[in-house]
């Protein structure tokens, strides 16, 4: 027996450090594979923009869903005579200005407001603004049915398009504008209805009078506006999606930087709103995916048909206006939470906006953020900023580069992993950036932008209270 014993021992160390090579090999393997998960490495040339239209394949055949396209892309059917692109200056100047008439508006007392007389002149206050209005969608609008490209927006209410005869002025827009004299199905709506009230709480605005029609005017923080006639009309979404006696504004006198597009849908909270208007038909719930690139496509869906079992939610917070407030509890860049004190998001609030370009955060936020980014991409060369953006690298010398993952913590135990598309900014190899940017102050509100939502699909369940997030939303 006792001879035995050697072949025993020996058996047993070995199916010891059989064990533990496995235990080892297994930790490894989780570790490389958590790694990857916080890290992405991909083509430099993803990032740069291509000259040929590549339609996504996911999420845009749904029941009441539009296509949603990038103004300057391939994929838009507006000409460089109608829209010249903006340059990244303009960009970035455009963005501040809505980030400014944001928080202007969330500051404003909502009793003073501006009233329209009988000339339907607007002041040249700061007010809403478009942004770069980046995003459209087509719609119909009147019987027989005229196509329109809109830009999409979560932070305004009124949809309104330019209408013929421009009274006072049109600006260029692609499509032919609007004839309402030509609709067998448009109608003004009267000074006298409570309809015409609730444009106050849509524009900003008193609604005017001229010949007992209701006139509204809403002006934007870059001095663009819109004037006309309050009217109802047939909306058709999708040949199956027909909105009858819809709501919207009928500019006379529209100028600005609106870049050919006929005009504006809005998707905010309030009563006038689309989503408030199809509450009946799509339960206030509607969604949205912002292409990765310009040379690709997104969707706009109304309804919950479009929704997929993937979503996670995150509680809508106090109703900022007619914005939508979300609770930002954290963040990580490449699996290391940064520290922030959670009271540096709780002081600043933070709304979700399709039309803001880059996300602002508390600045306190922001140096954490760049800092923790700074240290794991040291590999790569720095350069000078651009513009808004100081985190700035020139990867000329790079065909592939390796990017850490921004992970952002919301309420309702919701993480949301930003895409490498949503995470830098390119113009140019010379000059990739941290495509984020920081307040003046910690109390300035925070926004999350459209360049961060970017593939992720976005739904809006205003009824529930919620807004979700889900990956992969489209290319």
């Amino acid at each position: 027996m006792a001879s035995s014993n050697p072949l025993i021992l020996l058996l047993s160390s070995c199916s010891l450090f059989f064990v533990l090579a496995v235990a080892r090999k297994e930790f490894t393997l989780e570790a490389s594979e958590e790694e990857a998960n916080h890290f992405h490495t991909l083509q430099l040339s993803s990032f740069l923009p291509s000259s040929v239209c590549n339609p996504s394949a996911i999420g845009g055949k749904k029941s009441g869903s539009l296509e949603v396209v990038h103004k300057h892309g391939p994929c838009s059917k507006f000409t460089k005579d109608t829209v010249k692109p903006l340059t990244v200056e303009e960009i970035f100047t455009h963005d501040q200005s809505r980030v400014d008439s944001i928080r202007a508006k969330l500051a404003t007392n909502p009793l003073n407001k501006d009233t329209l007389g009988s000339k339907t002149t607007l002041p040249a206050k700061s007010g809403s603004t478009i942004g770069s209005g980046n995003y459209i969608v087509t719609v119909g609008l009147g019987t027989p049915k005229k196509d329109l490209s809109l830009i999409f927006d979560t932070g305004s209410d009124l949809t309104w398009t330019q209408c013929q005869p421009c009274a006072r002025s049109c600006y260029s827009q692609q499509e032919p504008i609007f004839a309402p004299s030509m609709s067998t199905t448009y109608t003004n709506i009267s000074c006298s209805s409570t309809y015409c009230s609730d444009l106050v709480s849509a524009t900003g605005n008193t609604p005017g009078c001229s010949s007992s029609t209701c006139v509204y005017g809403i002006q934007y923080g870059d001095q663009s506006f819109s004037v006309g006639f309050f009217g109802k009309e047939k909306l058709t979404l999708t040949s199956k999606d027909v909105v009858d006696g819809f709501f919207f504004g009928c500019g006379q006198n529209n100028q600005g930087l609106f870049g050919g597009a006929a005009g504006l849908i809005g998707l905010g909270r309030d009563k006038l709103s689309i989503v408030s208007q199809t509450a009946n038909k799509y339960g206030k719930v509607f969604a949205y995916c912002l292409p990765s690139k310009a040379s690709s496509t997104g969707y706009l869906t109304f309804g919950s048909g479009g929704v997929g079992s993937n979503v996670k939610y995150t509680p809508l917070s106090t109703a900022q206006n007619s914005f939508y407030g979300l609770d930002l509890l954290g963040m990580s860049v490449g699996g290391t939470k940064l520290p922030i004190s959670s009271s540096v998001f709780q002081t600043s609030g933070m709304i979700i906006d399709s039309g803001t370009v880059i996300t602002r955060l508390p600045p306190t936020a922001y140096s954490a953020l760049s800092k923790t980014f700074r240290a794991q991409m040291t590999k790569y060369p720095l350069t000078k900023a651009l513009s808004i953006l100081d985190t700035c690298y020139d990867l000329s010398n790079f065909t592939t580069i390796t990017i850490p993952t921004i992970t952002m913590f919301w309420g309702g135990n919701t993480n949301v992993d930003i895409t490498p598309q949503g995470t830098l900014y390119a113009n140019g190899v010379q000059q990739v950036c941290l495509a984020f940017a920081p307040n003046g102050d910690d109390s300035d509100i925070g926004i999350f932008g459209n360049v961060q939502q970017k593939s992720i699909a976005v739904v809006y369940d205003v009824t529930g209270g919620k807004v979700g997030f889900a990956p992969g939303g489209c290319a």
